[in-house]
């Protein structure tokens, strides 16, 4: 009997996130080696720690593989188009805050909404004769927002890192990416649109509906639950 709960793996997040578990008595630590990644719970029985990257813990969520797992929102609307229908929300943690924004270059002054964006990739395209083109990862939110604001004349550009300096060298014409501090994007000299953000994202714990338990696994994870609800 075993319930599967997977965490970020390294840096703040799992830290954080160990934090959080430890405010209902449930220790989580990583042991071994930085390059090893294996983990030890304590203060409950039958709770395994898996130790993924977060943008691993939403496949491995939506594949019935770990039953419980601590990612970002962004990373679960962008990865799970059916995200409702796999995955239960079960609480927003109060760390990893992060907005995804569409930010332009500073020197656009014309430019600050959603409909001077669509006028100017209109101009754009009228002058260069290729649409402009917005780098980001967050391919399947950035789309939908554009295409519910009736933004036309675009095309993403895939920018797996790095997005604030595709403008600056000559890759992109304008970003979508998270931010929380605003500050990289003053270093590159662009500027968030004024009816952003597209989404809000925290750091959130969620449940797997389609992971298998048994009747004994379904009263462990009501046990966990309960001590950090």
């Amino acid at each position: 009997m075993s319930v599967k709960l997977g965490v970020p793996s390294k840096g703040r997040l799992m830290e954080k996130a160990f934090q959080w578990f430890q405010k209902g008595g449930i220790e989580l630590t990583r042991t071994g080696s930085d390059r090893e990644y294996a983990g030890a719970v304590s203060g409950i029985e039958g709770v395994d720690l898996v130790l993924l990257s977060a943008g691993e813990i939403p496949r491995e969520l939506a594949a019935g593989r770990i039953h419980l797992g601590v990612t970002g929102t962004d990373l679960v609307m962008e990865n799970l188009p059916l995200w409702e229908q796999q995955l239960e929300e079960i609480a927003p943690l109060g760390f990893g805050h992060a907005d995804l924004i569409l930010a332009v270059p500073k020197c656009w002054v014309d430019v600050d909404t959603l409909d001077d964006l669509d006028a100017a990739a209109a101009a754009f395209r009228a002058a260069h004769g290729h649409r402009l083109r917005i780098a980001t990862k967050y391919h399947r939110l950035v789309r939908d927002h554009l295409r519910d604001a009736g933004v036309a004349d675009y095309q993403l550009v895939d920018s797996q890192g790095a997005t604030e300096g595709t403008v600056m060298n000559e890759t992109a014409e304008a970003i979508a990416d998270i931010t929380s501090t605003g500050e990289t994007l003053r270093a590159n000299h662009l500027k968030p649109l004024s009816d952003c953000p597209i989404l809000r994202s925290q750091a959130t714990l969620w449940r797997s509906r389609v992971a298998p338990l048994d009747a004994d696994e379904k009263r462990l994870l009501r046990t966990l639950l309960d001590r950090v609800s």
